[in-house]
């Protein structure tokens, strides 16, 4: 469990806080908007309504207690530049913000954040992968270079095993897991049998993805 302190309280602010929640940390949640504190009052630790450009408020938080700290604020960069500057200086241990548009992210992280989320374009890439690949079922960006891929086996794999495929060698991607039925099995083998009945979930980068999948 973290302490964790979550700055702006808007659409996506809401969901971390939920999510949050359901892992079961501790989470301060403040916005400047009392109608929004007040409404995620019920699945937090603790909500206040202050301005997180005002550097004694955010003392008052006691910013050095929190594990991270979480910038979820929209519409006002100037508020999140702020807020993240402000939060750095106070002796944040760890920064996160959010960016709207790929020149706030750089801003972000030359004025404190320690990373960048960017919602939007993150979500713009799942899509754009996960419904043009007919066998995708579902990827997780690691980095800007790599990324897990859930896919369909191909139809050249079935009835063969890990060892027999060699897809390590051939195409320097890893064989992580197997799905079948919502059910993730991590006891993959060189012995391992693929079947159709079963999905991958696979490691690598994306230029090796892509060739080995045909994405």
């Amino acid at each position: 469990m973290k302490n964790i302190l979550l700055i702006g309280l808007g659409r996506f602010g809401r969901h971390i806080a939920l999510q949050l929640n359901k892992l079961g940390h501790e989470v301060m949640a403040v916005d400047s908007n009392e109608e929004r504190v007040n409404k995620i009052l019920p699945i937090v630790t603790n909500a206040q309504i202050g301005d997180s450009t005002n550097t004694e408020f955010l003392k008052s938080l006691g910013i050095g207690n929190f594990d991270v700290c979480i910038v979820t604020i929209g519409g006002n960069f100037q508020n999140s530049l702020e807020t993240t500057s402000l939060l750095k200086e106070l002796g944040a241990k760890l920064v996160v913000s959010r960016a709207e548009r790929d020149v706030q992210e750089k801003f972000l992280l030359r004025n404190g954040a320690d990373e960048v989320i960017y919602p939007e374009k993150q979500v713009a890439n799942w899509a754009a992968i996960r419904y043009t690949a007919d066998h995708v079922r579902d990827y997780i960006e690691v980095d800007e270079a790599h990324a897990i891929f859930e896919v369909e086996v191909p139809e050249g794999w079935i009835g063969k095993t890990v060892g027999v495929l060699d897809i390590r060698r051939k195409y320097s991607i890893n064989i992580m897991a197997t799905k079948e039925n919502g059910k993730i099995n991590m006891a993959v083998s060189p012995d391992t049998v693929l079947t159709d009945n079963i999905t991958l979930l696979v490691l690598g980068a994306y230029k090796e993805l892509q060739k080995c999948f045909r994405i």
